[in-house]
């Protein structure tokens, strides 16, 4: 794995040297098998690609805290195309932006209630059940992205963002329908005099005239009223165990016994917190009660299913540099989860993972800490901004759909931002002749 070098005195850098350099500046020397990179890059000025990078930042947090995708491929593109960053050091910034968002998010909804039973909007089973074999894929697909090449990781992309914001784009329309005929119901009760019209509604669409029933009333609490302690201890041991590891891992020399072993221990704790909650579940001493009926009778391949693909998102999140919100979102949504319920809990299964990825970018020197912190300020910001304007559009129109639709658009402008950086990348490298088959990972 790659390290960081305090500067030395055998190279010396003017300042006419670095000034207007944007990439990283790499000396290949060799340290007991470790390659030491020495990280340069100018002072942050503000200036039009600043004010533009700053635009397209704001919306695509905005967007992706309402999603539940985070925005990591809008950031990327960004950050390199406009800011003028490598991949190497856009991949550690768009972590700051996605955890910022995140964080912010999660802050927002844990305030706010389940649309339509009394518990919180946040679902903290599912996410014990998701997120630790979610942070295993991330290693491994970290591992995976060093030995894949990028036209590989490209044609991935692509295909895989075209089919969840297709799959998730008719979610919205079979939504809006769904909406638009309990909006004629309710207007046709109201009209008959007819109370309580929301009791039974799964849309939780509110009534014309403004009137509310006690439900809504809770819609918003204090935020110790909405966590479950021992669930969130649980998801806390697996992250701190998580860094630890990769700490320790990022030190050792890459392949070597140590290394895999440290990789190794990864597994045993993912699968034994996923193992634990599926049991529960199994068992009916844990319940997944954001979908209602649907989600309190699990059997056992449903588990394992759940499980693999917060695997898949892992891994596909890792080789992208981004938190897997693009396929756990629309997956929510396939199983019967309410809009809100998705995104608030795909973010912050999110959180814990990019979380992690910034402090071992942050340890290894990896970003300049004045842009990620201006680009963390600004995910964080707009991402709250997102959150509330959306609500607002959302409790005016009784259109919860709307959020599926955001989330499908994300993720197709992604793909197209993604995408269409991977294909010229690519391009380039045809044209230099360049080596496109897989890496070795342990050379």
């Amino acid at each position: 794995m790659f390290a960081s070098a305090e500067p030395s005195t055998e190279l010396d850098i003017t300042s006419n040297e670095v000034e207007n350099v944007y990439v990283l500046h790499v000396r290949n020397m060799l340290q007991k098998g470790i390659y030491v990179y020495r990280h340069v890059w100018p002072e942050m000025k503000f200036g039009w690609k600043i004010v533009v990078g700053t635009i397209i930042g704001f919306i695509g947090a905005a967007c992706g805290s309402v999603g539940g995708v985070g925005g990591g491929g809008i950031y990327v593109p960004m950050l390199t195309l406009i800011i003028g960053f490598d991949a190497k050091t856009s991949v550690p910034i768009s972590k700051c932006m996605i955890t910022g968002a995140a964080l912010s998010t999660v802050y927002y909804n844990l305030k706010r209630r389940h649309p339509t039973l009394d518990m919180p909007v946040i679902d903290y089973n599912l996410t014990l059940l998701i997120q630790p074999m979610l942070m295993l894929g991330i290693s491994i697909g970290v591992i995976l992205s060093e030995v894949f090449n990028d036209w590989m990781v490209t044609v991935l992309l692509i295909v895989l963002f075209l089919a969840t914001s297709t799959m998730s784009f008719f979610k919205g329309v079979e939504t809006w329908k769904k909406e638009s005929r309990l909006k004629k119901e309710v207007n046709c009760l109201e009209s008959n005099g007819e109370e309580d019209v929301l009791e039974d509604n799964p849309l939780a669409i509110e009534p014309s005239n403004g009137t509310s029933t006690q439900k809504q009333k809770r819609e918003m609490v204090p935020i110790l009223e909405n966590v479950y302690w021992k669930e969130l201890a649980i998801l806390v041991s697996v992250w701190v165990a998580y860094l630890v590891l990769q700490i320790f891992k990022n030190k050792m020399v890459t392949c070597s016994t140590t290394y895999w072993i440290l990789s190794s221990i990864q597994i045993p704790i993912s699968v034994g917190v996923t193992a634990y909650t599926s049991v529960g579940l199994y068992k009916g001493k844990k319940v997944i009660a954001s979908p209602g009926e649907k989600g309190t009778n699990w059997k056992v391949h449903q588990l394992i299913f759940y499980s693999a693909v917060g695997v898949f998102a892992g891994v596909v999140g890792g080789l992208l540099g981004m938190g897997g919100g693009f396929i756990l979102g629309p997956l929510f949504l396939q199983v019967g989860i309410p809009p809100q319920v998705s995104t608030a809990t795909a973010t912050f299964a999110m959180l814990f993972s990019s979380s992690m990825s910034v402090v071992e970018y942050y340890l290894l020197k990896r970003f300049p800490v004045p842009y990620a912190l201006y680009f963390f300020a600004v995910a964080t910001l707009s991402a709250l901004a997102g959150q509330h304007v959306v609500r607002k559009i959302i409790s005016i129109l009784g259109r919860v759909s709307l959020i599926i639709f955001i989330l499908s658009i994300t993720i197709f402008v992604s793909a197209i931002f993604l995408g269409g950086d991977g294909v010229a990348n690519m391009t380039r490298k045809i044209e230099h002749k360049q080596y496109l088959g897989f890496e070795k990972l342990c050379q």
